[in-house]
């Protein structure tokens, strides 16, 4: 594992976008500070820039950096549910417009898988999460399922986990408002 960290980091530094598995479904991300690296993924999936993307961080308490008011209650989510979740934060900060939704909100995970939040940890900066496929085609719940286009399109592959089977669908997402109320968006 920490010959494939290096290697990632080594892409991520240079504003290139990898292929990498997550603790969902594999996933394409690169730089979430990097605007150009952004523009690049959604090229490379075909996806409308007014789909903003999500991002995932390696510890809750990176959240005050991204996010204007984190309330309460998110840490408690955090903390107590099990399963991956992706949460809808309002008011993103220091992050580029086309990481952005159209409504100042930006999804956030925390990750558990250890390679990525050991890759966070070390780059120090948030990396994008979206699936590794074109927009509109099916998740690929294994890595084999990955269409050569994105294999061809993407700067590097992480070379880990190929064959694990994993929880084969994308994370629970929860769009939170600053009152602390909270609506699930996708189960």
């Amino acid at each position: 594992m920490e010959e494939q960290i290096v290697k990632t980091l080594e892409y991520l530094s240079k504003g290139k976008t990898i292929l990498y598995p997550t603790d969902t479904i594999w996933g394409i991300g690169c730089d979430a500070t990097n605007s150009r690296a952004v523009e690049k993924i959604y090229r490379i999936k075909r996806r409308v820039e007014k789909k903003s993307l999500i991002i995932l961080l390696d510890s809750a308490v990176n959240l005050k950096n991204f996010v204007d008011i984190v309330p309460g209650i998110a840490y408690d989510l955090i903390e107590n549910i099990e399963t991956p979740l992706t949460i809808i934060f309002p008011v993103a900060k220091n992050l580029p417009k086309n990481v952005i939704a159209s409504d100042k909100t930006i999804a956030i995970r925390v990750i558990r898988d250890e390679f990525c939040r050991e890759l966070i940890r070390r780059f120090g900066k948030p990396i994008v999460s979206t699936s590794a496929n074109i927009s509109g085609e099916p998740n690929p719940i294994l890595f084999n399922r990955i269409s050569q286009e994105i294999l061809d399109k993407v700067d590097y592959v992480v070379d880990l986990h190929r064959d694990r089977v994993s929880l084969n669908r994308p994370s629970r997402i929860i769009k939170l408002e600053i009152d602390g109320e909270f609506k699930v968006i996708r189960e």
